[in-house]
């Protein structure tokens, strides 16, 4: 058994650039503070909770990359 190493910090960041929005805007919607997002760019984990907020914000399930790397 291998341990999940999705960087989900760095895939939220990409779809926020993706769709050209920003920290500041994440942290509005979430929310929380803007040196907090920052945070969650470099975290390889975070709370599933706050996972799921950011899911709905930006309408991207997130999840779904764990669930592919439990299928691999």
């Amino acid at each position: 058994m291998h341990a999940i190493m999705v960087p989900i910090g760095k895939l939220i960041k990409d779809i926020l650039d993706e769709r050209g929005l920003t920290a500041t805007w994440l942290a509005d919607k979430i929310p929380c503070g803007r040196a907090n997002i920052y945070k969650i760019f470099n975290k390889n984990s975070i709370d599933t909770e706050l996972l799921l907020r950011i899911c709905i914000v930006l309408e991207h399930d997130f999840f779904k990359y764990y669930s592919q790397e439990m299928k691999e």
